[in-house]
């Protein structure tokens, strides 16, 4: 069970923690946190890019 469920669910809450570590590390400050939050924002954008540019099977 456990080994379908992050089949499942283990990249949307991925990339639910990602967006969290972005949204708060842009609070946070300047400097590093910038690129932190740039990245671990940019991640989930870039994701579903891919997955909605990919070519579809037929």
């Amino acid at each position: 069970m456990s080994g379908r469920f992050m089949a499942l669910w283990g990249m949307p809450i991925l990339l639910g923690i990602l967006t969290i570590i972005g949204l708060i590390s842009a609070l946070l400050g300047d400097g590093i946190w910038d690129l932190v939050s740039a990245f671990a924002l940019g991640a989930p954008v870039l994701v579903s890019l891919w997955y909605s540019l990919r070519p579809r099977r037929p």
